[in-house]
């Protein structure tokens, strides 16, 4: 039965590739352009995955820790909490609730103290805005309110600040506001003893070493004498927050200030974008030079292959067999590799990020590990990329190999 010009092609490039003694040499470049590829191609992978893993870690603990969108007033604070929550229900808002923020100096009975900022909150309802209550990691929510009779207001620290303070559930700090009231001896600072009620940790370290959990009515006496200075709003899909956010501040009018958790923090997405593109880039060089080795062995194959190709040419092989010959054997390489090192990349990536393999310094970046996420487009990205760099690679050489003459090839013999 006679073969077809594709599996003929076939048989005759799998032959070079596996070919030995004489042509070993050949063989052992084919070796290293297919590590090459895969080399490339698990990196760039792993390397997606990180900064994947990065923007959606971040991402997850900010909104944990924090609303998904808030709303101020311009001149005033809130006064009437319940009908400034009637304004901002909307379709796609789920939850909101009154807060107030403000710096104040903490300082424990052993003399260490920390700059923090103490959040004023409605127990009752933050727990609809924020992930407050599953982060409490000591005492609970509940004692923020459910105070007895003549003990001092509470405070919920985080981890981080309570460790710095060296206290516990059960211990007085005074808290010192920047914020100033009259005195016989002129204005001095805002200040009230606090007893630790609760420590929480988010995993977002700018919460949990800088924020204090207190009271609507302990954050009024200590930080926003005229009462809540913003109302913070939960919604059904994040990343709708755009859109709700242009329609919700339409609604109320320019006496109020809408902002969403993107444009909060739009730099930090931005940088680690650029961040993302850049690495990617530069690592899929790599591949660009495992394809420069691909072009090498293909062109020492046909050098050395010359009087081969020349017998099939004379035996009736047209120049688009010899050219399929060649080509198909630089896209073995290309395949072999890609796909080897897209399940390598992988594989890294996923033990990487289950074993939490790479620790990295919680109050620079914000979370205590690299995560690493691997997203399927992403994957199919680098190895549709990788196969069309590789298959480049082959169009000259397979060219060259076409265009051989067999007479010329046979005299020089």
């Amino acid at each position: 039965m006679k073969a077809s010009p594709a599996a003929f092609a076939w048989f005759v490039a799998r032959r070079y590739l596996t070919a030995r003694r004489r042509q070993a040499f050949i063989s052992l470049i084919s070796a290293v352009s297919i590590l090459g590829v895969g080399v490339g191609v698990m990196a760039v992978i792993i390397a997606l995955a990180l900064m994947t893993g990065m923007q959606g870690e971040l991402r997850d603990r900010i909104v944990g820790s924090t609303a998904h969108m808030y709303v101020y007033k311009q001149l005033e604070p809130f006064r009437d909490i319940e009908a400034e929550r009637r304004l901002v229900d909307i379709p796609g808002v789920v939850g909101s609730a009154p807060a107030m923020v403000g710096y104040a100096l903490l300082q424990a009975p052993g003399g260490h103290s920390e700059p923090a900022q103490l959040k004023g909150i409605d127990p009752a309802v933050e727990v609809t805005v924020t992930n407050i209550e599953s982060a409490i990691v000591t005492g609970s929510l509940d004692a923020l309110t459910n105070r007895p009779p003549g003990a001092h207001s509470g405070i919920i620290l985080g981890a981080d600040l309570a460790e710095g303070l060296r206290v516990g559930v059960g211990d007085i700090i005074w808290a010192y506001s920047t914020a100033m009231t009259s005195s016989p001896m002129g204005l001095r600072p805002r200040q009230r003893p606090l007893e630790v009620v609760g420590t929480v940790r988010f995993g977002f370290y700018e919460v949990d070493a800088y924020f204090g959990f207190v009271t609507l009515d302990a954050g009024q006496a200590l930080v926003a004498p005229d009462g809540p200075n913003m109302l913070q709003l939960r919604l059904a899909d994040m990343e709708q927050a755009r859109r709700i956010r242009d329609e919700l501040q339409e609604k109320l009018g320019i006496a109020y200030q809408v902002q969403d958790w993107i444009e909060l923090n739009e730099n930090l997405y931005a940088a680690l974008w650029l961040e993302k593109v850049a690495i990617s880039l530069a690592i899929g060089l790599i591949v660009m030079v495992a394809a420069l080795n691909i072009v090498a062995s293909l062109v020492l194959l046909v050098m050395e292959k010359t009087r081969d190709i020349a017998i099939l040419r004379t035996m009736g092989a047209k120049s688009s067999m010899i050219r399929r010959i060649f080509l198909y054997q630089g896209l073995a390489i290309g395949i072999v590799g890609t796909l080897g090192g897209a399940v390598l990349g992988v594989a890294a990536s996923l033990v990487l990020d289950r074993y939490r393999l790479i620790s990295m310094p919680a109050d620079v970046y914000q979370i205590a590990y690299l995560p690493f996420r691997v997203q399927p487009l992403d994957v199919v990205i680098v190895v549709v990329g990788a196969l069309a760099i590789c298959l480049v690679a082959t169009l000259y050489p397979s060219r060259a190999a076409g265009r051989i003459d067999p007479a010329e090839a046979l005299r020089n013999q």
